[in-house]
């Protein structure tokens, strides 16, 4: 009998192992490099999809409180037409109103709690218990370390999601994304366009100077890290944490993602590392674990070693700045206060 495959495991993880994406990056010198960019990035805004039209911020703090030094801001404004973003800002007390100030977008990963651990909400034993196994609460940091720092929920987390019968047991991600999909909207997309209007909305605090704007995210934040820096030149410098490696390891043998962290026909053009290349020459930082459950290390080490050719061709490996650190799937914090005062 001919030897038969009924299983698409079997064949999807097959296909993956056979595919290299048709823009991945090959070259090795400047030229290379700006070909390549200006190809890759068309390509990648096209591959986005379809994108909202803005809609007036209308923004409100709703509640404002100082804590060990810390201003705890709860803002809301408006995205687009039908939807609008709950955020925490945070800035240090003392931070003057001159337009002189650094600010960092912090992206939540999958988890149920959304923004709040991120913003050092230790009300619950929910977000304490994240806050202490990943070190979670980088908004909190980096505002403790001077910067104004903004945590919105992402779509379908937090206080936007999506609970009730449609969703049942399923992963809000996906049902959402399929909702989406067939009108041409993709919930990544989504929350990009959500983050650029956090930089509209951060350009209207006097505190802030607009040409010192960074992003920052861990697990899914990392994917939404990579994807909002590559689509949005305002972002200054970045630190992807726990989530460059492979689509072929992660994302088909595994299928350790959600319907928020694609888009259609991604892997047919790019890796995660190609994508991550987009933002060079910008600054980027890139943190792994090595004991990271989440993202094998090993893994990881791949699509690094992929990424800093990028930034070698382009000219600026110097920017390009690698914690492989003995921690688990976590924001390790050794280099991103140095990373963010350097460049920001």
């Amino acid at each position: 009998m001919a030897n038969r495959n009924f299983s698409m495991i079997d064949y999807f993880n097959k296909l993956a192992t056979e595919h290299t994406p048709e823009l991945q990056f090959n070259g090795s010198t400047l030229d290379d490099f700006e070909a390549w960019h200006e190809q890759a990035q068309a390509k990648f805004m096209e591959l986005l999809g379809r994108w909202p039209e803005p809609a007036p911020l209308n923004a409100e703090v709703i509640a404002s409180i100082e804590q060990d030094g810390v201003i705890r801001e709860r803002v809301v404004f408006d995205s687009e037409e039908h939807m609008s973003v709950p955020a925490v800002v945070l800035r240090p007390a003392d931070m003057a109103a001159d337009g002189s100030n650094p600010a960092i977008l912090c992206s939540h990963g999958h988890g149920q709690f959304g923004k709040e651990p991120v913003a050092g909400n230790r009300t619950a034993p929910g977000y304490i218990g994240d806050i202490d196994r990943m070190n979670y609460d980088y908004g909190w940091q980096m505002a403790k370390r001077g910067y104004m720092t903004i945590s919105p929920d992402l779509r379908v987390f937090g206080e936007r999601s999506s609970e009730g019968t449609m969703v049942g047991t399923r992963d809000k991600c996906n049902v959402h994304f399929i909702r989406g999909v067939i009108m041409g909207y993709y919930t990544l997309t989504l929350n990009i366009f959500d983050f650029q209007r956090c930089i509209d909305y951060l350009e209207t605090r006097p505190e802030v100077d607009a040409e010192r704007i960074g992003m920052m995210g861990l697990s899914q934040g990392g994917t939404q890290t990579t994807f909002t820096t590559a689509a949005e030149p305002r972002i200054k410098a970045a630190d992807i944490i726990g989530y460059l490696n492979p689509w072929e390891r992660f994302g088909v043998n595994r299928a350790n993602f959600c319907g928020s962290q694609i888009v259609p026909d991604i892997y047919r053009y790019f890796d995660t590392h190609d994508i991550a290349g987009l933002i060079a020459p910008r600054p980027l930082l890139v943190e792994a674990g090595y004991h990271d459950l989440c993202f094998y290390i090993e893994d990881q080490l791949v699509s690094i070693e992929a990424l800093q050719k990028i930034y070698t061709a382009a000219g600026v490996e110097e920017d390009l700045w690698v914690d492989v650190h003995p921690g688990p799937h976590a924001f390790a914090g050794n280099l991103a206060f140095e990373f963010f005062d350097k460049y920001l």
